[in-house]
Parts: structure tokens; sequence; C-alpha cells
């Protein structure tokens, strides 16, 4: 990956996260930045983005931060660790199952939320359509 470092407002805007919310994601220990200026200012690599992103992602489909922490771990651990004996790989993999597995059950259930959703606003539109006067030329 690239190790130019990025201001937090870059960041901000590439990951269209705020920059409280990035502070706050710092604050409970999902990211923190690579690096900082002489002036004090946060410095963030293309990794850094990467991560927050995956913590975006997270986020709608309903993980707690507790859950993000964990699934961080286990593919920071799968990323970094290639001492990692076969049992362990095999446990942060299941770790990494489960969560693929959650995600996938709750997109699901977004599509039907989202179904209802659009049906909702197709029958008003119905009705609207409906209950206009007719304009004549």
């Amino acid at each position: 990956m690239d190790d130019k470092h990025m201001q937090i407002g870059e960041v901000a805007a590439r990951t269209e996260l705020s920059l409280r919310t990035i502070r706050h994601y710092e604050e409970t220990g999902l990211v923190a930045p690579s690096a900082r200026s002489q002036g004090g200012f946060r410095l963030y690599t293309e990794t850094d983005v990467q991560r927050l992103m995956v913590i975006r992602r997270m986020k709608p489909l309903g993980f707690t931060l507790d859950q993000m922490r964990d699934l961080l771990d286990a593919t920071d651990r799968l990323d970094a660790d290639s001492d990692l004996d076969a049992v362990e790989r095999e446990s942060l993999l299941d770790r990494v199952r489960e969560y693929e597995q959650a995600a996938t059950e709750q997109v699901e259930k977004l599509r039907v939320q989202l179904s209802r959703a659009e049906d909702f606003a197709a029958t008003l539109r119905s009705r609207l359509e409906q209950a206009a006067p007719v304009v004549r030329s």
C-alpha cells in the first residue's frame, strides 16, 4: 500500500465520515492514526482509510463497536501473522466467516425492508395519481 500520509479532513472526505466520527473511532480503539505531524495533527495512510471503510460498511448492518473491533482484530492478525499455527489460523477464519454470514443475513433483512418501503412509496404515488384533479388543456 502507499505510505502517503493524509490529514483527517482528506480521510473524512474519502470515507464520507465526519471528523467527529473518525475521532470517536480513534477514542474507542477501532482505528489509530499512523502518525502525527510536527504540529500534532493526525496523519493517516491508505491502510487506515481501508480500515475506516470496513467500519463504515459494518455500521449500517447493525454491528456493534465490539463486533467491529473483534473482526478487525481477526483480519489484522490474519494479515500480519504469517507465523500463525493452523489451529489459530482456522479459528480466526471461523470468526471472519461468522461475520460474513451475519452480514449476509442482515443484507437480506435490509432487502426485505427496502422492498416494503418501495411498495409503500408506490402505493402513495398511486393514491396521489388517483386523487389528483385532471387538468385539461
